[in-house]
């Protein structure tokens, strides 16, 4: 009987393995292209632009769309299968990735094309030498700030200039049109947030450093530092408090948590709680990131005026 037993249970284990990886083959892209994955919402949308109208190549996102941040992200074996068949994976970097070694080491031939390349680094490095020392390093929201983003569009631009040579004109020239866009939504959030005097503002969680500082911005208090951690009753008081003394005209969440701590923050204060999206969900229009980055602009335009 036990020997009937374990025979049955391999059978069992080999069928549901067969199965999952059925099912998973069904994610797999056509290995005649050059294929590309990119790790998560903000990447895929960047990628697209540069690839946009290639034939020869299909791109995918390795992680669902309503992921959002990918910083304790474990590759399941979907993921996998859809790596197995990739020329190339595209990845913020700056530590966001915290799979990338498992990922490296599995495919020793996958080319990993790093968007934050040199990136980090100089902006510390400048940084430091205006402020005194202060490092932000850590902080791998890169693609908030544009002037960043458009970095990063060059960064993953050159790269597969090199790996898909036959493309590298169409590339360029679709990095550069979407690079003048980006561009343009710069300059336009800069003249319409310049003349904004009070610049106090209370954000969700740690991902607008970045954007903060290319506009102005002040962040006077962070509401959750990893989201998903609820802030203690300490907290909470604390930022009353702050907003209180400060007088802070906002606070703002962000449409893929629960903005039930800003809420109890905006009853006691009588502040507003408005909405900054840190691009990392959505759907993939390769215009999506240029309309949210447009819909925080109004956002902070109508809770600063």
């Amino acid at each position: 009987m036990k020997r009937i037993r374990k025979i049955a249970l391999i059978f069992s284990l080999t069928m549901f393995i067969m199965l999952v990886f059925s099912s998973c083959s069904k994610q797999t892209v056509d290995t005649s292209k050059f294929n590309i994955v990119t790790s998560f919402y903000p990447m895929y949308i960047a990628t697209a632009n540069i690839v946009d109208g290639v034939e020869d190549v299909e791109l995918v996102n390795l992680t669902e769309v309503t992921t959002g941040c990918l910083h304790d992200y474990q590759l399941t074996t979907a993921n996998m299968v859809t790596l197995s068949t990739a020329d190339a994976l595209v990845i913020n970097g700056g530590g966001m990735e915290s799979f990338i070694e498992k990922a490296a080491d599995t495919y020793k031939t996958l080319e990993i094309i790093d968007a934050s390349k040199g990136i980090l680094e100089s902006h510390t490095h400048e940084h430091e030498e205006e402020h005194d020392g202060h490092n932000h390093g850590a902080n791998a929201h890169i693609w908030v700030s544009i002037s960043m983003h458009i970095k990063q569009i060059e960064n993953i631009k050159n790269e597969l200039v090199k790996l898909d040579s036959k493309n590298a004109e169409k590339y360029a020239e679709n990095a550069n049109n979407y690079i003048s866009k980006l561009e343009r939504l710069k300059q336009e959030m800069h003249e319409k947030l310049v003349n904004i005097e009070d610049k106090q503002i209370i954000t969700f969680h740690e991902a607008f450093e970045f954007f903060a500082e290319e506009y102005g911005l002040k962040i006077a208090a962070v509401i959750e530092r990893e989201p998903g951690t609820y802030p203690s009753a300490g907290e909470v008081a604390k930022i009353i408090d702050l907003v209180r003394s400060k007088d802070i005209k906002a606070i703002f969440v962000e449409p893929q948590y629960s903005r039930s701590a800003a809420d109890t923050i905006a009853r006691e204060t009588k502040v507003k709680v408005y909405t900054l999206d840190p691009i990392v969900t959505g759907n993939l229009n390769k215009e999506a990131y240029i309309e949210l980055m447009r819909n925080n602009m109004n956002a902070l335009e109508e809770a600063l005026k």
